[in-house]
């Protein structure tokens, strides 16, 4: 009886897993890119710079000048980049972005930039946001604050990111 208990609860879970492009790996995400891969990004002092590929927008600071705003156009191959690279990090696991004490503090800075991350894969919507008033981040702050490095980088060399003004004055 014992057996055939075993074998049922067996196939009971195979019939439970997902199939084909469905599939999810141990770290929350598909294998493959979804189609509803997307993101808007802010970023920096006051989170003011924006990566937007759900509108094809971008958003500069410019400091003393204000923003400004220009097209943003990612290839499906820098859109697969980026998703493989959040696969890499387990951007779909708990995170934790604020360090431990040490004497009882926490050592903070400013200025300070910020990081708001809205990622959504299968129609759910994965929401991260990164302090940087840390004097010290976490390993899982400093994983994001280098994927954000990465992207604002491919952006940069993009002839949408050259063509707006450059940045006037800085934050104290």
């Amino acid at each position: 009886m014992k057996k055939a208990g075993l074998i049922l609860l067996s196939i009971i879970l195979f019939a439970c897993q997902p199939k084909g492009e469905e599939q999810i790996n141990k770290e929350g995400m598909p294998e493959e890119m979804p189609s509803d891969f997307n993101f808007p990004l802010q970023f920096g002092i006051q989170k003011k710079n924006e990566i937007n590929t759900f509108e094809g927008k971008l958003t500069k600071d410019l400091i003393a000048d204000g923003v400004a705003t220009g097209d943003l156009i990612l290839t499906e191959d820098e859109m697969e980049e980026i998703y493989e690279r959040m696969r890499e990090i387990k951007i779909a696991e708990p995170k934790d972005f604020t360090p431990e004490p040490v004497n009882g503090e926490v050592c903070t800075q400013e200025p300070y930039e910020e990081d708001v991350w809205n990622i959504v894969i299968n129609g759910e919507t994965l929401t991260h946001s990164i302090s940087g008033s840390f004097c010290e981040p976490t390993d899982d702050a400093k994983q994001f604050i280098e994927l954000r490095n990465e992207v604002v980088n491919q952006i940069k060399r993009k002839v949408a990111y050259k063509s707006l003004p450059e940045s006037r004055g800085g934050y104290e």
